[in-house]
């Protein structure tokens, strides 16, 4: 079953086929107010902001926006893909991005050392004037690649594989039906559903999220990020259907460990902490790590499989 949330000037197309679980679609474009509606109901579904300190807090969501992002690191220079699974805070918040592209670059602040040009300026003159930031002032995207994937990690553990409840993203200058896509994957790769990013008008915002409230959880994320990659020959032009895209702010649930679902704090292994999610999300619906059964409740069945693990978690 699919539920939408879909607010503003948004065009949606028909979303893909769901394999075995439920899932709440949220999307919305226009400008930044319209857009942040959608967000926030979208935030509120996953829970409260966590802190991007190692380990997991059990629920709740991490965020990125880019603004923390050292010059060094950002246009011209190329950013690593593993700069948010790291060991430390402010860091560690368990995303790590790939693409088949060259590289992906965080765009320059109005003031940085090199006077590169904002909003990958650097990258093609024309996009100055063609993308807008959501939270100012970085933009991120992949280059000279349209797509781009999102695994994720228990956070502050580097190698420890991670599922989440939901996924969600900021968009900047989405112009067609089906130019921009977000696809979750489960944590064997298998597909979940594959929602559109709405489109809005030359410069507005677009926001699409995913939420699975029970079945198969998230186990990675892929985008498609317009359709044709940010490079110095692809000018914008929708009229012949070539649509550059950016992105800005990224936002998903709290990851928990994959290998130990029932490990729901990542310290690798099942014990009072992780009793105590549980216990603190009793009798609550929706995308909940704390719904070990994935039935879509937390109740005493996700009781019973807290103490049937007790204990270290395998290898």
């Amino acid at each position: 079953m699919i539920h939408r949330l879909i607010t503003g000037a948004a065009l949606v197309a028909s979303v893909g086929a769901v394999a075995s679980a439920d899932i709440q679609q949220f999307g919305a474009a226009g400008d930044a107010a319209t857009v942040t509606a959608a967000l926030n109901a979208f935030r509120t579904s996953l829970g409260p902001l966590n802190a991007n300190v190692p380990g997991s807090f059990g629920g709740g969501r991490r965020e990125i926006n880019w603004d923390g992002v050292p010059d060094a690191l950002s246009s011209p220079n190329a950013f690593p893909g593993n700069f948010f699974n790291f060991t430390a805070s402010p860091r560690a918040r368990g995303a790590n991005f790939t693409t088949d592209g060259t590289h992906f670059e965080v765009s320059a602040k109005a003031t940085n050392p090199t006077s590169t040009p904002i909003e990958f300026g650097n990258v093609n003159a024309t996009y100055v004037e063609q993308f807008a930031a959501f939270t100012p002032e970085r933009l991120f995207a992949p280059i000279d690649d349209n797509s781009m994937d999102v695994g994720f990690f228990v956070p502050g553990t580097v190698t420890v594989p991670a599922q989440v409840t939901g996924f969600g993203a900021i968009f900047t200058d989405v112009e067609m039906d089906d130019s921009t896509s977000i696809l979750a994957l489960d944590t064997n790769g298998d597909f979940i559903a594959e929602i559109p990013v709405p489109p809005a008008a030359s410069g507005q915002f677009s926001f699409a999220g995913i939420l699975v409230t029970s079945g198969k959880r998230i186990g990675s994320i892929r985008i498609k990020n317009g359709s044709v990659a940010l490079s110095a020959t692809n000018n914008d032009s929708p009229r012949e259907n070539v649509d550059v895209v950016a992105m800005d702010d990224f936002v998903y649930g709290e990851p928990i460990s994959s290998e130990c679902p029932y490990d729901l704090t990542g310290d690798g292994k099942v014990d009072g902490p992780d009793l105590a999610v549980v216990l603190g999300a009793f009798g609550q619906s929706g995308a909940l790590p704390a719904d070990i059964n994935l039935d879509g409740t937390v109740d005493s069945y996700d009781i019973a499989y807290i103490l049937g693990g007790w204990g270290n978690c395998p290898g």
